[in-house]
């Protein structure tokens, strides 16, 4: 008995192996395309921040402290750019 056991066990637990049914990831392809409508959308809000703050620097006549903006300016286009085609390509999704 103790050497039939495990395939006893086995034969009851193939059924149950085939018995589970298929994923739909629907609801992740949306979830996905929300992600990436937020990064767009952040994406320009910070860019826009910076540039609002970075033109106010300039024409203050402090130049070395509008460079901060700059680089706001440039970290939102690249989430702009780079994070929404990122979370595009996770799904497969065209832009």
């Amino acid at each position: 008995m103790r050497a039939i056991n495990p395939f006893i066990l086995a034969l009851i637990l193939v059924p149950v192996a085939h018995a589970q049914g298929t994923m739909d990831f629907s609801g992740a392809t949306t979830l996905m395309a929300t992600f990436r409508t937020f990064a767009m959308y952040a994406g320009a809000v910070i860019c826009l921040g910076g540039l609002i703050f970075a033109g106010i620097r300039m024409m203050s006549g402090r130049f070395s402290e509008a460079v901060p903006g700059l680089f706001g300016a440039l970290f939102g286009a690249g989430v702009l750019g780079w994070g929404a085609g990122w979370i595009g390509s996770l799904t497969g999704q065209q832009m």
